[in-house]
């Protein structure tokens, strides 16, 4: 028993080297544990069969088998399943390693040097967990006796213990800060096969089976990066930072947005689609690209759930009718589906719900879509509503919107909106990420799109190309091991010519103080990974015919607070 009355648990310290193992038995002695010590990956697997432990912190360079090895071996025993492993690191790591360290079976990772206050809560956490999960099995145990001596007790000991769990269970789920992490984890990979299948789709090869191969690719590719975006999204709303770019847009320009997206769903499965929108432009105060993202969603969960062949709807009136000023619009996604249970409708909208998965259907997802859309739609003021005449019937969803009356949309041939025929010009770009494969991809993409491209694989190397090449145009990274995206940004800033070049920042991370931050440090747009090619297309259309932007992209401005909040952007 330790101080604290609780029987003492184990904690299990493997590193080759004695003065790192006498360190961390330093930092975690105050936790009044057992703490057991292996100064190989084969001496801690052996303490493992003849101990139970709660956590194992391992060293990730060692000289039989390393950290990842050691974790991937203890993980495959069926004992071991939920055994918490923290790796530690004195070498710098990539993400792919990070990867790598979380596929084995480690569910933490920490840098060296370490900081003893964060590795005693980081391990206190794991010990807590350890000690609900025994305590769970222990009632578990007690339950399983009661119900086989008392019988009488059987249905509500019962309903209790399902009670328990539930509530274990979305405790559980609602734990949005591991999500968020994994995110902005999963950009940098996709962010190079996405670059590389728009490459291979651009050679236009003549085999059937390639371009279809190349579809599929593209597709889950573009799936997994809207179930990114979902996952931040969700981490927003959670911590009250989701905020809206308002602009005056019409309501064709949404749904035109939203198609976008969605068509390549629709007609995979063959759906028949029909568009009605008032025939006058629907003026609305919205942020495009979110109020997009709210169709897209309806139109995407229509497609999922409606059979081969299918109809969907997108109709739209204005309220009241015929109205020269008509104050809100009503928006109906409708589906010939397999509708929705009565009993489903009124959560339809919370996190994490979803309609069972429908045989030769695509999965239901996280369960997060409709979430967003509700939350999108009210912060825009307005309402969603769901309604199904019952299963198989198809379901119908309705969006009111306020619009705005009385206002002029910007004319045809304004600057801000006039797309322009011209052919392209050929761009001096540099390309800067430390990680090969999303800079040389994206190399590749550049040049056959015809412009004259550089790679530099850090900041002290884009320093020295940026002065060489005079770039146009520079898409940097932001999280870099010598110099930052941030410090490059600003010295090339301080350059004579530092103004005259197009400064994007383009990264992993998207969060709100993310994109602050780099406002804040001089870079003209943030785009996050994978690059959106129509977002970078509108950033070459801001350069004129001599290099120099035609306009900066407006740079909003700092929250009080934002520009101190950084965790998590490097």
């Amino acid at each position: 028993m330790n101080a604290g009355g609780r029987e003492r648990v184990n904690i299990l310290l493997v590193d080759d080297q004695p003065g790192k193992l006498l360190t961390y038995e330093a930092i975690l002695g105050e936790l009044d544990e057992n703490l057991l010590k292996a100064a190989s990956a084969r001496e801690a697997f052996d303490i493992l069969l003849r101990t139970e432990v709660a956590v194992v912190l391992v060293d990730v360079c060692m000289p039989d088998l390393d950290g990842f090895e050691l974790a991937s071996m203890i993980r495959q025993h069926p004992r071991f399943q939920s055994t918490a492993i923290i790796l530690i690191s004195a070498v710098l790591i990539n993400d792919i390693d990070r990867m790598r360290g979380y596929t084995s079976g480690a569910m933490d990772y920490l840098p060296v040097p370490v900081v003893p206050e964060i590795l005693r809560a980081k391990v206190a956490i794991f010990l807590d967990l350890y000690r609900k999960s025994r305590e769970l099995a222990i009632l578990n145990r007690e339950l399983e006796r009661r119900v086989r001596e008392r019988t009488s007790e059987l249905e509500a000991s019962t309903a209790l213990l399902q009670a328990s769990e539930e509530r274990l269970r979305e405790s559980d789920t609602r734990k949005d800060q591991f999500l968020a992490i994994l995110a902005h984890e999963l950009r940098n990979p996709v962010a190079p096969i996405s670059n590389s299948t728009r490459i291979l789709k651009m050679r236009q090869s003549a085999d059937p089976d390639v371009r279809w191969s190349l579809d599929v690719i593209d597709r889950q590719v573009n799936h997994l990066t809207r179930l990114i975006d979902d996952l931040l999204d969700v981490s927003r709303i959670s911590r009250g930072k989701l905020e809206l770019r308002r602009s005056r847009v019409t309501l064709a320009e949404v749904v035109e947005s939203a198609l976008e997206s969605s068509r390549p769903l629709i007609e995979q499965f063959g759906h028949h689609l029909t568009i009605e929108l008032p025939t006058r432009p629907v003026l609305l105060d919205a942020d495009l690209v979110r109020l997009s993202q709210v169709f897209m969603n309806l139109l995407n969960n229509s497609a999922k759930y409606t059979p081969k062949g299918g109809r969907i709807w997108l109709l739209a009136e204005i309220e009241p009718p015929a109205s020269e000023d008509p104050v809100a619009v009503v928006v109906r996604v409708r589906d010939s589906g397999v509708g929705i249970p009565a009993e489903k409708l009124p959560r339809l909208f919370e996190m994490f719900v979803q309609l069972e998965a429908q045989p030769g259907r695509p999965n239901g997802g996280l369960g997060i879509g409709l979430a967003l859309v509700r939350h999108l739609v009210e912060m825009h003021g307005g309402e969603v509503e769901a309604s199904s005449p019952g299963p198989g019937l198809g379901s119908e969803f309705a969006v009111r919107l306020p619009t705005v009356a009385g206002a002029r949309m910007p004319a045809a041939n304004d600057p801000a909106r006039a797309g322009g025929d011209s052919p392209p010009v050929r761009r001096r770009i540099l390309v800067v990420d430390d990680l090969p494969d999303n800079a040389a991809s994206l190399t590749v993409l550049l040049r056959q799109l015809g412009h004259q491209v550089e790679t530099a694989y850090g900041g002290l190397e884009a320093l020295a190309s940026v002065q060489r090449l005079r770039p146009e145009l520079v898409l940097l990274d932001l999280g870099m091991p010598d110099l930052d995206g941030f410090q490059v940004c600003r010295r090339i800033r301080q350059f004579d010519w530092g103004d005259e070049v197009l400064l994007v920042a383009l990264t992993g991370w998207g969060q709100e103080q993310d994109r602050r931050r780099a406002y804040d440090a001089g870079f003209d747009a943030h785009l996050v990974k994978p690059l959106d090619h129509g977002a970078l297309a509108a950033l070459l259309a801001d350069l004129g015919p001599g290099g120099l932007p035609q306009r900066r992209v407006k740079r909003p401005p700092a929250a009080p607070g934002d520009a101190e909040d950084t965790t998590g952007t490097l």
